[in-house]
């Protein structure tokens, strides 16, 4: 098989954390999805109608994001949501915490978050 001919598909966004039962159900509830947790340093969160699954893994000498004055975020989540305000305080009753906003942007609104292992995400509004 020639080079070109190689398909290559995005299988999973991983997490490196130190709890990945804790954060797989984190996910799992804000995105209402299931979550495996058998393996309790893999675990994954599927949500129908996603092409791709979360995985989270856990590492022992994990160090959390401080971004943006520290340690650098590493990646992050977007996320589209119907109702901003909403979603935020849902997020934050999952155990999130509100890092900034709301940011307002032509065409855009969006808040930022972190999730218990630090890593940031946005809630961004469908304007669509």
């Amino acid at each position: 098989m020639s080079d070109s001919a190689v398909t290559v598909r995005l299988r999973s966004v991983v997490l490196d954390c130190p709890d990945p039962v804790g954060l797989a159900s984190f996910y799992a509830d804000l995105l209402a999805g299931r979550a495996e947790v058998a393996d309790p340093s893999w675990c994954e969160v599927h949500v129908d109608g996603l092409p791709v699954k979360l995985a989270f893994q856990r590492v022992t000498d994990y160090q959390r994001p401080e971004w943006p004055d520290d340690i650098p975020q590493q990646l992050h989540l977007d996320l589209t949501v119907s109702d901003l305000a909403a979603a935020s305080r849902r997020a934050v009753s999952l155990g999130a915490r509100v890092l900034s906003g709301p940011v307002e942007e032509p065409g855009d609104a969006f808040i930022v978050h972190v999730d218990p292992a630090g890593h940031p995400f946005c809630l961004c509004m469908d304007r669509i």
